[in-house]
């Protein structure tokens, strides 16, 4: 599947700049500038790219001297532990499938993970005995499974499995010596599990009444009926839903956007019933948690799609004073059991995550990781820029600019709208390999948060329900007039780019709106709501109701489905068009992608199909995004920057 790499474009326009400036003898300063912008760029390939390791996971050891970490540098997705000092390595697992850390178990160095099969979702949980073995905690080809938690002395933890019943995620008791599995609550009612009480006696429950509309519970395992108590009466539509306990298990923490457009915490007194304010902010509140004594508080703001991390010493009630770092957004704090040192990462958008420990107090962080490919320049990479427009209705809408090196009003080049997941999802700034290496080789990427998209307000939010692929699409749209309007694009070569909803998005685009975009990449993307609202994973069953109200029950809008879904519009397809697809995908099934590329192969329209047989929804191997962003560029340098045949 590895395509070409295609420089031909670049290196003749930097041959003409030079050829141009050897024979005139009136070259301007503006000229000079781009000649020279462009001279100074230096490219690089998508293997590069993905030379680049990415890097997830910061629980301690017992100790504190290790820290867990999963980290793809072997071409998937591998546990490795990390010496808290050194930065030294040591590889745990080795699979065919990628395997994402949970934590070490609070007495030992056991170390629990997930893993699924060749990405169909079906997440079981395992545990890595202290010899290096490792045991199926959750066996079953249809068990989906997940870590709930630890009881406070790690005598027990806690799972979630719906080997019962598909649609629904029971709560088990492990025992943390034998294993030995007791059922905790049978979630007949289709709940989800949110928090447990660090003395195992208390679970925190959601429901997901509507998009709008969720409450939360309260489960007392101390009592027979085992009957979940709501904690979240309510008159008019707001989500509840809980976030974390307090270390001494009196109190619950849940966020709301009951108040306001955002959501805030709010505190619950199990005791008695009392409900107080905890946290606010003028963005969302994304989330709250405690290190293991209570001493440390960490929460994470959504701030105009970054996240802000703050961590208060709750002794004092004031931010600690955190030693110089490198440009970067924390994320990913963790405490020692001890609590004298923490782990976290820094994250930007020229910057892959990086893994730090800081000895509390001290004057200096310990770096761990160097994740950046070493052949790249940090400086040949783009920071962004957040942009706001007006769409066709005067909406502002929010968006995340990524403008090439090689860009200025001299040298304009192509450009593409990124359309998130979801729906609801939100594109943020942050490291994005992938998204880099487009900029790189002189793409401008403008990554619009269409309404809809989360993290700017509940009104905003539902501004998209039952009008998908109308009013958000014409967002997309509105953003690449604002695209025309910059100096340094190239107004008739813009293209439209998006995973999963952002692929159902760049499908309705060239469908719908024919004339406005010049190529599309689908990239695991819907094209059959009919089918794909019919055909939802069991598991999703608990907020099945919430997704129907987003988009419509197939039972009564079945007609809306099918005109908003661009595999029965396909003929209007008139522009190149590139499908990538999982083997594996539960979500978005292969025979959509295969039905949509032979009908706009039947328009004779340009169609490249790239399946792989070893993905689900999303890329979980590094061969396969390397695969996948050469294709990119291949594609957009044959139909975008050259612009293939009569477009419009």
């Amino acid at each position: 599947m590895n395509k070409k790499l295609k420089f031909a474009a670049l290196a003749c326009a930097i041959s003409l700049a030079l050829s141009g400036c050897s024979q005139s003898t009136s070259t301007t300063a503006a000229e000079i500038e781009s000649q020279q912008t462009q001279q100074q760029v230096k490219t690089y390939s998508a293997t590069t790219f993905f030379n680049t390791t990415a890097i997830m996971g910061s629980s301690f050891s017992p100790n504190g001297a290790k820290v867990l970490v999963s980290s793809d540098e072997s071409g998937i997705y591998s546990l490795y532990e990390v010496d808290a000092k050194t930065g030294a390595k040591t590889r745990l697992t080795n699979f065919q499938d990628s395997t994402y850390p949970v934590r070490y178990f609070p007495n030992d160095e056991r170390v629990l993970f997930t893993k699924d099969s060749g990405g169909n979702e079906r997440f079981h949980v395992y545990v890595r005995e202290l010899d290096g073995s490792v045991k199926d905690l959750t066996p079953g080809e249809e068990t989906r499974a997940s870590f709930a938690g630890f009881t406070e002395d790690g005598s027990q933890f806690f799972i979630t499995s719906n080997q019962r019943d598909a649609k629904f995620m029971d709560l088990y008791r492990v025992d943390s010596k034998t294993y030995k599995i007791e059922p905790v609550y049978q979630n007949t009612l289709g709940l989800d599990m949110g928090a447990i009480s660090p003395d195992g006696r208390y679970i925190a429950l959601s429901k997901s009444n509507t998009n709008k509309d969720s409450d939360t519970f309260i489960l007392d395992t101390y009592k027979k009926t085992l009957k979940p108590q709501l904690i979240s009466k309510h008159d008019t539509p707001a989500q509840y839903t809980p976030e974390t306990f307090s270390v001494d298990s009196k109190y619950l923490y849940y966020s709301t956007d009951a108040k306001g457009e955002f959501s805030e915490v709010w505190q619950y007194e199990l005791a008695t019933g009392k409900h107080s304010p905890a946290l606010k902010d003028d963005w969302d509140v994304s989330f709250i948690y405690f290190s293991k004594s209570g001493r440390y508080q960490v929460s994470g703001v959504n701030a105009d799609a970054s996240t802000k991390v703050t961590v208060i010493d709750t002794q004092t009630g004031k931010e600690i004073a955190m030693p110089q770092l490198p440009a970067g957004n924390l994320r990913g704090v963790n405490f020692s059991a001890d609590e004298k040192s923490m782990a976290f990462y820094l994250n930007s958008d020229t910057s892959p995550s990086n893994l730090f420990v800081w000895q509390v107090g001290s004057n200096k962080a310990q770096r761990l990781t160097n994740t950046l490919s070493k052949e790249i320049d940090q400086n040949d990479l783009v920071e962004s820029t957040i942009v706001r427009f007006k769409s066709f209705d005067g909406l502002e809408i929010p968006s995340v600019l990524y403008k090439p090196k090689q860009a200025n009003s001299n040298n304009k080049v192509p450009a593409l709208i990124w359309v998130h997941g979801g729906p609801g999802g939100q594109s943020r700034t942050g490291y994005s390999a992938m998204q880099q290496h487009l900029v790189n080789h002189g793409y401008a990427i403008f990554a619009v948060n269409n309404r809809g998209s989360s993290g700017y307000g509940k009104t905003f939010f539902h501004l998209d329900d039952k009008k998908h692929g109308t009013d958000d699409l014409q967002d997309i749209v509105y953003g690449k007039k604002h695209l025309q309007t910059l100096d340094w694009v190239d107004a008739d070569k813009i293209g439209i780019i998006g995973g999963s909803y952002g692929g159902f998005m760049t499908a309705a685009a060239l469908a719908f709106e024919p004339e406005e975009f010049k190529v599309g990449i689908n990239i695991f993307g819907v094209t059959n709501w009919v089918r794909t609202l019919n055909s939802i994973p069991p598991w999703w069953e608990s907020f099945k109701k919430a997704l129907y109200d987003e988009m419509g029950d197939p039972a009564t809008d079945g007609e809306r489905h099918r005109a908003i879904s661009p595999l029965f519009h396909a003929k209007n397809i008139t522009k190149p068009l590139m499908v990538i697809q999982g083997a594996n995908d539960p979500r978005v099934l292969q025979v959509e992608s295969d039905e949509l590329v032979a009908a706009v192969k039947a328009n004779g329209v340009p169609v490249e199909y790239v399946l792989f047989d070893d993905e689900g929804h999303g890329f979980s191997k590094k061969e396969n995004r390397i695969s996948a962003s050469n294709a990119y560029l291949n594609f957009l340098d044959t139909y975008l920057k050259e612009l293939f045949g009569p477009q419009g």
